[in-house]
């Protein structure tokens, strides 16, 4: 989660933004069609068995297209698969990620603990 967090704080947020998302996206003042989003994609890396039509129905009605609702699943298993396999190969990050804020680094760094 550390370097998506890094792009997201480069381009997009503060860090007291990421810090708030992290915690609790649903109450971050993110626009609901990206909190929707979230929900998705966290349904996908919790239980991806349990992923409906109901969850596919609401992110239509938020106005994403299937290709858009398939690229949020794919990106969500996608990131869940790699970021298990470089922290059961005990992959360090990359020093530049240690320009982020202390408090950002202890929030996005999640998996096994990193200095």
């Amino acid at each position: 989660m550390l370097a998506h967090g890094a792009v997201l704080h480069k381009n997009f947020f503060s860090a007291e933004q990421l810090v708030a998302i992290v915690k609790d996206y649903r109450n971050a003042a993110l626009p609901p069609d990206e909190v929707a989003v979230m929900d998705l994609a966290q349904k996908v890396s919790i239980r991806a068995n349990d992923v409906s039509q109901d969850d596919v129905e609401a992110l239509r009605r938020h106005g994403l297209s299937d290709e858009e609702i398939l690229d949020v699943i794919l990106a969500a298993a996608a990131r869940n698969f790699f970021s298990r396999t470089l922290d059961a190969l005990n992959v360090r990050p990359d020093e530049a990620y240690m320009d982020l804020e202390p408090h950002l680094i202890q929030v996005l760094a999640l998996g096994r603990p990193y200095p």
